[in-house]
């Protein structure tokens, strides 16, 4: 277990460039919500909601990649993504399963980062620290 906390960085590190690719959603929505939904919102508010949408992302796959490199903030960080990860799981789970041929991907990855994020808080001591 002490390798696997003294390598966390590197499943920090993926994990957040995997989750900033969402960043793609800020810039070219219309494109993100096809790739990642199989469909797309028209108008003026679904701009300005996905690409906000893409930018949280994005954000989150930054503070990813920022806790890798800052140990300190490590706990913080991952118990922030593991919820917002798990938020999006349990969504689509409620609300989208019409999208799980689409969304089959993206689910079961987010679920992996976030057993891996527990079982790295868990085995380092800093779920106490930092709830």
């Amino acid at each position: 277990m002490r390798w696997f906390v003294r390598n966390f960085k590197w499943v920090m590190l993926v994990s957040g460039l995997l989750t900033l690719t969402m960043v793609q959603a800020a810039f070219a929505p219309q494109a993100a919500l096809r790739s990642t939904f199989g469909e797309s919102l028209e108008g003026p508010l679904a701009e300005i909601v996905v690409r906000n949408w893409g930018a949280l992302i994005a954000l989150v796959g930054a503070m990813l990649i920022y806790g890798a490199f800052q140990p300190a903030v490590r706990g913080l960080v991952l118990v922030v993504v593991g919820l917002s990860k798990a938020t999006f799981i349990a969504l689509v789970l409620t609300y989208g399963t019409q999208y799980l041929g689409t969304l089959a991907t993206p689910v079961v990855v987010d679920t992996v980062m976030i057993v891996l994020f527990m079982v790295y808080l868990a085995a380092s001591g800093r779920a106490d620290t930092a709830a």
